[in-house]
């Protein structure tokens, strides 16, 4: 299984043409665990489809999850009389396994898969693709829950689908419709990156693989579908959903403590590298406005309930610092995360630090608001207290974005262009592959990536000098 993971941002997306070599521009994969009986008809209703309507070449990959049946056989049958069919076996049961396994392997740039119950209306497929073959999307899936979709299955499943995708948007913010639905597509380049921080190996990995994507910025596309449950449907609801549960809770551990390299998978501005040479262009600055608006909003009723909890045993001026200390750090530390996307323990001390000197910036203020009107009002009350700290308090939160902006957590995007002009080296320098079986190990990654090396996947332990030569070859 190939798992190396090229550095540096993804190559801008291009519209995908036939092949001279007449290979195929779509692999589709069908994971089987004894399906002996419904296998063949699958296959063969698929192959009609696509021979009729889709205007690439296209290949069908089945991938026989250790069937113990004759699914081996029926599979190696079909393999052997379509020329567009190829059987895969895997000795291990898991749907992420089989198509990890597949995808990694597969010289097709869109690779996609389906359940064989073919519960999917097939005229969905074409509209799936379409986005990833013209360059517009990374990923598409098919979505049982929008609101055009034709769903035909019990209220048990409905309940547990709707409650699945309500879990995923409260605790890991997913903003896709449906996780688990059979019917999604990658592009190539994308999976070769993304597949090496995927951990799940059984149904956990289609949520998985969506997350980190969304995460990382990657476009997913929706398509509306009309989908009948399949009543002999063999998934285990029960520990399909405790299995799902603890991957919900892994990842988003991972994800909290920054433990994933997602800046691997960052397309660049516009989707071309050359944009990032462009000028005057706006790092995210709607999005970090809205995301430091909330995050102040929240420090500013922590500061007014900790100053009014401190002002009942001490004086304005003693509240009003003890309630900004406390109130800017849970701030500093919220716009790290949130506003301006640092993750991990990197620099973390320095960024406080930093806060802190801001924090001074806004106790001026306000210590000088409290001054100005304890020297104005003689003896002011409570609320009129209040009223000025909000006006100071609003004063200082525009600096404050402004110095976190520009000095706490500046915009690094020219940092390779700094490091060529102050060193000679080329920013373009090829990337070195991060090869493993822990994608959260983030100790090895940093070590590989500082030795321009590769951590090989088979040991685990041995580390493999790469030249250049090597690295241009790939």
């Amino acid at each position: 299984m190939r798992t190396d993971t090229p550095m540096g941002t993804l190559p801008a997306r291009e519209h995908l043409l036939a092949d001279a070599a007449d290979l195929p521009v779509l692999d589709v994969v069908i994971p089987v665990y004894n399906e002996e009986d419904d296998l063949e008809r699958c296959v063969l209703r698929l192959y009609d489809h696509l021979a009729r309507t889709f205007p690439y070449g296209f290949r069908i990959t089945i991938a026989d999850n250790a069937s113990t049946d004759r699914t081996p056989e029926v599979a190696a049958r079909l393999d052997g009389t379509i020329a567009e069919v190829r059987a895969y076996r895997l000795e291990e049961k898991g749907r992420g396994r089989a198509l990890r396994t597949v995808w990694s392997h597969s010289d097709a740039p869109v690779l996609a898969y389906m359940d064989v119950d073919l519960s999917t209306d097939l005229n969905a497929l074409l509209p799936l693709v379409a986005p990833l073959i013209s360059g517009h999307s990374d990923l598409a899936i098919g979505s049982r829950l929008a609101r055009s979709s034709r769903v035909v299955r019990g209220p048990k499943r409905e309940f547990i689908s709707r409650a699945y995708n309500l879990i995923l948007r409260g605790s890991l913010a997913a903003r896709f419709s449906d996780a688990q639905c059979g019917f999604k597509a990658i592009r190539r380049e994308v999976a070769e990156r993304l597949l090496p921080m995927v951990e799940d190996t059984g149904w956990f990995f289609d949520t998985e693989l969506l997350v980190l994507a969304e995460r990382a910025g990657l476009r997913i596309h929706e398509v509306p579908v009309d989908w009948v449950d399949d009543p002999d449907s063999t998934v285990h609801i029960v520990s399909t959903a405790t299995e799902d549960l603890k991957g919900v809770w892994r990842v988003g551990r991972a994800l909290a403590v920054g433990a994933l390299p997602l800046d691997r998978l960052a397309r660049p501005f516009g989707d071309d590298p050359r944009d990032r040479q462009l000028s005057g262009v706006p790092g995210g600055l709607a999005r970090q406005l809205v995301g430091f608006c909330v995050v102040g909003a929240l420090s500013t009723l922590l500061y007014l309930l900790l100053y009014s909890l401190f002002r009942a045993g001490v004086g304005p001026q003693v509240a009003n610092a003890g309630a900004l200390l406390l109130s800017a750090v849970a701030n500093t530390a919220a716009n790290r995360r949130l506003t301006f996307g640092v993750r991990g323990r990197d620099r973390a001390v320095r960024h406080q630090a930093q806060g802190l000197v801001v924090f001074g910036i806004g106790l001026a203020l306000t210590s000088g608001s409290l001054a100005a009107l304890d020297a104005a009002a003689g003896n002011p009350g409570h609320s009129t207290e209040l009223a000025v700290l909000i006006a100071a308090n609003l004063a200082a939160t525009v600096l404050r974005f402004l110095l976190f902006r520009a000095w706490v957590f500046p915009d690094r995007r020219d940092a390779p262009a700094a490091r060529e002009s102050a060193t000679g080296e080329s920013a373009t320098t090829p990337p070195v592959a991060y090869r493993s079986q822990h994608p959260y190990d983030t100790a090895d990654f940093r070590a590989c990536e500082a030795a321009d090396r590769t951590w090989d996947v088979t040991t685990q332990l041995r580390v493999v000098p790469q030249d250049n030569d090597q690295r241009n070859a790939r």
